[in-house]
């Protein structure tokens, strides 16, 4: 510090023209050249006044003198302490890594070798380099959660400002709160892309011990959190998107942060950002951890890096809470379900934004890249929304996580990776108690024949399920003694993974299935209870035909019923009484030999019967199919066995096409789509008319093939010449089949 007194004396000598042109100085009337060099003292009343004057430190830009030329655009685009490292960070190996060190080593040795020698070794350098490649994508193909961790805490990870610097224009880093200080663990600033404006807030670490330190491990204040609530109000005014970075362990969670108000700054901006009209887009590049990463994460679109992790709690944090120990981490981060594939199933992250085999720390500038291309792409589909749709769409997002309805049905997809219930053990019962319930049953149904009245439908129904159950046990315990239960489980799951992808079954998984069915059927007579099973299915087909045969008599009797209400009408009871005096007064022996207006008095009474019995039979749900006799059956008796072979010749071809793996497969998925049209999808049910077509279609294709095609015109050919020469010979043909007599077919089906 320099002191300097002033005194009267120093005036002496000044000319007026300087002390004109010191009046803009603080010290009105006194030069500046005076001020800088003379000493004086001013003494009034006995009191001095003193002032010091302390050197300063040159004013720092935010930018420096000697720009580096990785910075983009230079110096004056990019307004920010923040600029790249001088030196290269060290090279940090994961311990899931290791492996991948012995290849890099042998490629060096390899390389420095042929340097040394001088010799070619470049074929086994590039056989090297693939199987480093190759080894390095299987590595992180199959990452597990804690491992993907462990990649999101790399010390070489790209950083915010990393990735706002490769991806921005224009970028101009804004500081402070206005209530306290500026936190270094959070920054903010406005940053062009492509032309247009945003304003970008994240959570900053250090690239190394200093910056660490300095960025107090990306861990904010609620300094931080009360800057980042600034910007968002400035940007909110000004009409700027919103792009906050996420990538930190959590809120710092020490005595003085929580005196000036932790708690309170992130509740704060976690209200405020629901009602912001600009749209939002947060991206977690690494570690998003509790209520800290929450704070600047209340957008209508979370995406994350493809090895970033989002969690309530850290996993060794919840391994110290559950298990007492952290030492449990790895069970602890599989059973949060932190990382992004798990997080975009439970619909809290919107996307994933692929990073480089090795990690972003492996490609920091082609992540950037993919970042920037996110960016734009969720822009452009929030921007066309306008702010009312905006603030509603970023309500459902939240509103819609963690939701269920009760009595819907689940989900395939949800379903494979649910917990099975545990079997429970039903008491089967034994083969003298099913032979009383049985007999039982068939006293019942023979007094329900002798009585005419309704065999006992729910009596036969219960039996059948109770039966088919009895079976199923039966079947899984002779499974279980042949030691195949292991695999048909194994294939279980594998079918269902199947089935909840909505994919056609694979030829291979198909031999296995029959493979297995066929083990099955060849040792099952050797199941120790192979005998109790085949009576139990015997059963089960005894009381299966019975019920059959008591559906089509209880159909017999309805359709009977009708019948009789029918011809009991008083009209048609007049009309055939009319039609019976009219034949006997005509003395004819047959119809033939009736009149002709008699002849269609009868069959016009015949037709308005008919009409009145398809309609009640339709009220039953019954199939009619009106089928009309044309020729003489003895006439055409000739060509049956002709017919029969073509029959057999096209079921032949019709089952080889049915039993081939395209239409099995396609029948596979219309079960499947069935199966979901019944748990209430409404899109299956357009998918279930495509499949039936298309299944129809296949198999028409092959009926109509040439060949057949050809035998079935050459005997339709010979059946009508023979039709024609048999009615060109006596008129009897033509005469019998003047009044075709309709036939009905019914199907109980």
């Amino acid at each position: 510090m320099a002191s300097i007194s002033y005194s009267p004396a120093a005036f002496d000598g000044t000319s007026a023209s300087d002390l004109l042109r010191s009046s803009s100085s603080s010290v009105t009337g006194i030069p500046l050249k005076t001020l800088g060099k003379v000493r004086f003292v001013v003494k009034r009343r006995d009191v001095i006044v003193a002032a010091k004057m302390r050197k300063m430190k040159k004013h720092e830009y935010p930018w420096p003198a000697d720009p580096h030329p990785n910075v983009k655009g230079g110096v004056l685009t990019h307004l920010s302490h923040f600029k790249p490292l001088k030196e290269k960070q060290k090279p940090v190996t994961l311990d899931f890594e290791k492996p991948l060190v012995d290849l890099e080593k042998k490629i060096v040795d390899v390389r420095k070798m042929a340097n040394e020698t001088g010799l070619d070794f470049s074929d086994q350098i590039i056989s090297l380099e693939n199987k480093y490649q190759q080894a390095l994508k299987e590595l992180y193909l199959h990452l597990t959660p804690i491992q993907r961790v462990n990649i999101a805490r790399h010390p070489n990870r790209p950083t915010f400002l990393d990735h706002v610097f490769n991806i921005t224009d224009k970028f101009v880093e804004l500081h402070g709160d206005r209530a306290g200080y500026d936190d270094p663990a959070i920054v903010t600033g406005i940053g062009t892309i492509d032309g247009r404006r945003y304003m970008f807030i994240g959570q900053q670490k250090g690239r190394n011990t200093k910056e660490n330190i300095q960025r107090n491990f990306g861990m904010p204040t609620p300094h931080g959190y009360r800057k980042a609530l600034r910007m968002m109000y400035y940007a909110d005014h000004h009409g700027f998107p919103i792009v906050t970075f996420i990538d930190t362990p959590g809120a710092y969670a020490d005595l003085k942060s929580e005196e000036l108000g932790q708690g309170e700054a992130i509740a704060h901006n976690l209200r405020t950002m629901f009602g912001l009209k600009v749209p939002i887009v947060s991206i977690v590049i690494g570690e998003g951890g509790s209520g800290g990463a929450l704070a600047i994460g209340c957008a209508n679109k979370l995406l994350m890096l493809e090895n970033a992790v989002f969690y309530v709690a850290s996993p060794e944090a919840c391994a110290a809470i559950l298990w007492k120990s952290a030492k449990a981490s790895p069970k602890a981060a599989e059973k949060l379900r932190i990382t992004a594939p798990e997080l975009c199933k439970l619909q809290i992250c919107d996307g994933i934004i692929p990073e480089p085999p090795g990690g972003a720390h492996a490609g920091a500038t082609w992540t950037s890249q993919e970042i920037k291309a996110a960016i734009n792409e969720t822009m452009d589909e929030l921007t066309a929304m306008d702010t009312e749709e905006l603030l509603k769409h970023r309500m459902h997002k939240f509103r819609k996580l963690g939701g269920f309805q009760e009595g819907v049905p689940i989900d395939p997809k949800k379903k494979v990776n649910m917990k099975k219930k545990e079997e429970q053990t039903v008491p089967r019962s034994s083969k003298a108690e099913l032979e009383g319930e049985i007999e039982k049953l068939k006293q019942q149904i023979l007094k329900a024949k002798e009585s005419s009245t309704k065999p006992p439908e729910v009596a036969l129904k219960n039996m059948i399920e109770k039966l088919k159950e009895e079976a199923y046990h039966e079947y899984s315990e002779a499974i279980r003694a042949m030691g195949l239960k292991d695999r048909l489980e194994m294939l279980r799951e594998e079918v269902s993974k199947v089935n909840s992808k909505d994919r056609l079954m694979n030829p291979v998984l198909m031999d296995k299935i029959e493979k297995l069915k066929h083990e099955l059927n060849q040792s099952l007579s050797a199941a120790p209870n192979y005998t109790i099973l085949k009576y139990k299915l015997d059963m089960l087909k005894e009381v299966s035909t019975a019920k059959s045969l008591s559906k089509a008599a209880t159909m017999k009797q309805e359709v009977n019923k009708k019948l009789s209400e029918i011809m009991g009408r008083p009209e048609i009871k007049e009309k055939l009484e009319a039609l019976e005096a009219e034949v006997q007064s005509s003395g004819s022996s047959s119809f033939i030999d009736l009149d002709e207006g008699v002849k269609d008095k009868i069959l016009k009474l015949k037709s308005e019967i008919e009409l009145e019995m398809i309609s009640a039979l339709e009220s039953l749900s019954l199939e009619v199919v009106v089928v009309e006799s044309n020729a003489n059956p003895a006439s055409l008796s000739v060509f049956k066995n002709n017919v029969d072979n073509l029959n057999e010749e096209i079921n032949k071809t019709t089952e080889e096409v049915v039993n081939s793996s395209e239409l099995k497969n396609m029948m596979e998925l219309l079960k499947l789509e069935k199966a979901k049209a019944e748990a209430g999808n409404v899109e299956s049910e357009s998918k279930i008319e495509a499949l039936h077509q298309q299944i129809k279609q296949r198999i028409s294709e092959v009926i109509s093939s040439s060949e057949l095609k050809e035998k079935h015109q050459e005997l339709k050919a010979e059946i009508s010449e023979a039709i024609q020469s048999s009615g060109g010979a006596n008129g009897s043909l033509q005469k019998e089949t003047k009044h075709a007599e309709p036939m009905l077919e019914m199907n109980f089906a």
